[in-house]
């Protein structure tokens, strides 16, 4: 024989009403089962919890230690399916989320992270920086269980949502004939002649590829004149004069010197924020993100 919970509930029960009548009214069974129940406990402990007599009963010292221990055990053990009944619905718990070096750039995806916290305040966000291929590799091998990144082809195990747009604009030189007109934007085929800095392949930022198809569908082949890792570095080289940049608006806030931003007038000058996560990943945590941040409404 062990101690089992109902064990505790009957002699917490006993020791609140110090009357086993009330007690075993309370619990909804009959008053002999609740004294044997009393009697049972003591023999497995080995030691008296209660005084009985015809007229009252009172707790030893040894039941007054018991007693509090069996309420820590029994709120516990509440305690336990609580915890257990909100993991269930994703509302504790850690997960590991990646983002791009841009995102926190973007008011409207601060905003969704700001949302989600304030609604799961129990979930710790274990946030890291990765480009968008590094981010691909880490859900992939299980490091990391969202990822924040750009639009980009990826594997059939994983899925995405796209989360926000972020207008692609072109960075250029603030006496360049195209920043100084009244005209606020232009169309990529006005790039067509001009030289491009632009990220390495090796940066995965996803946005080379989509700049590359923006070229391709205005009907020219661009010439690069500067690679860099850095959004930072590539504005710094349009404004030392080396070339152009095509970009995301959310780096607009990286101030330097020397540049201007104007509008692409294309359908497709937009690079969408997505996030991602392994098509096989039940987990609630995830499920409660996701729908946190479409919930979110940043998508136009």
């Amino acid at each position: 024989m062990q101690v089992e919970l109902r064990h505790l509930r009957y002699f917490i029960a006993v020791a609140d009403e110090l009357h086993f009548g009330r007690a075993a009214e309370r619990l909804g069974i009959s008053q002999p089962p609740l004294s044997q129940q009393i009697r049972d406990l003591e023999t497995m402990l080995g030691v008296r919890l209660l005084r009985r007599t015809n007229r009252r009963v009172e707790l030893t010292d040894a039941g007054a230690a018991y007693l509090a221990a069996a309420r820590d055990i029994l709120g516990r053990v509440r305690d336990a399916a609580d915890l257990a009944q909100r993991a269930s619905r994703g509302e504790v718990g850690e997960l590991r989320v990646a983002f791009t070096r841009s995102a926190p750039l973007i008011e409207r995806f601060s905003r969704a992270i700001r949302a989600f916290r304030e609604a799961y305040p129990a979930v710790h966000l274990d946030l890291v920086e990765r480009n968008t291929f590094q981010q691909i590799e880490a859900l992939l091998d299980g490091r990391q269980q969202v990822g924040l990144l750009r639009g980009t082809a990826l594997p059939a195990s994983l899925v995405s949502h796209r989360i926000v747009d972020d207008p692609l604009l072109a960075v250029l030189p603030a006496g360049h004939p195209l920043a100084t007109r009244r005209r606020r934007s232009l169309r990529m085929t006005e790039l067509a002649d001009e030289r491009f800095v632009v990220f390495t392949r090796a940066a995965g930022t996803g946005i080379l590829d989509q700049w590359l198809t923006m070229c391709r569908n205005a009907g020219f082949s661009p010439r690069i004149a500067q690679e860099a890792g850095e959004a930072s570095t590539l504005i710094g080289l349009v404004a030392a004069g080396l070339g152009v940049a095509v970009l995301p608006a959310s780096l607009r806030q990286v101030q330097v010197d020397g540049v201007a931003y104007v509008a692409i007038d294309s359908p497709d000058a937009a690079s969408a924020l997505h996030l991602a996560h392994r098509r096989d990943d039940g987990s609630a945590l995830v499920k409660a993100f996701t729908t946190a941040m479409r919930a979110t409404h940043v998508v136009p």
